[in-house]
C-alpha cells in the first residue's frame, strides 16, 4: 500500500521539490501552500505530514497543534522543513508536537531517510 505524505509550505518551489523526491521514491503526496489549506485538504489516510514553519494564514506550529488535537492524526509523524534552526523555535515546535525537524536547504537523500525513519 501506498504511503501518503502531506507536504505543507507556501512556497511552490519548495512544495515541488518536495513532492518530486517524495513521488520518486514511491509515495503519494497531498500538497497544501499553507496550514488552513492543509487542514482543509487533511482527510482519509495520511501517514506523514512534512510543514514549513513560517507561512501565511496559519503557521507550521498552529497547525501542527490542530493535527494534534485530531484524534484521527494525533500519532502520526509531522517534521518541520524550515529555514528556523533556533532552539527556541524548535523547543516550540516539540511542544507543539513536532517529531522531527529538517533545516532548509535539505537534500533529498536526507528527507527520504528521515521518512523512511518515521514511516513504514
Amino acid at each position: 500500500m501506498t504511503k501518503t505524505i502531506m507536504t505543507v509550505d507556501d512556497s511552490a518551489s519548495v512544495r515541488q521539490m518536495v513532492g518530486f523526491t517524495l513521488k520518486d521514491a514511491g509515495y503519494g503526496v497531498i500538497e497544501a501552500s499553507d496550514g488552513k489549506d492543509a487542514l482543509s485538504k487533511l482527510s482519509g489516510q495520511v501517514h506523514m505530514v512534512v510543514t514549513d514553519l513560517n507561512m501565511p494564514n496559519m503557521d507550521g506550529i498552529e497547525l501542527i497543534r490542530s493535527i494534534r488535537a485530531n484524534p484521527a492524526y494525533k500519532f502520526i509523524p509531522i517534521v518541520m522543513l524550515t529555514t528556523e534552526s533556533q532552539d527556541s523555535k524548535k523547543q516550540e515546535g516539540k511542544a507543539a508536537g513536532a517529531t522531527g525537524w529538517i533545516v532548509k536547504p535539505f537534500k533529498p537523500d536526507q528527507l527520504l531517510a528521515v521518512v523512511k525513519k518515521l514511516i513504514r
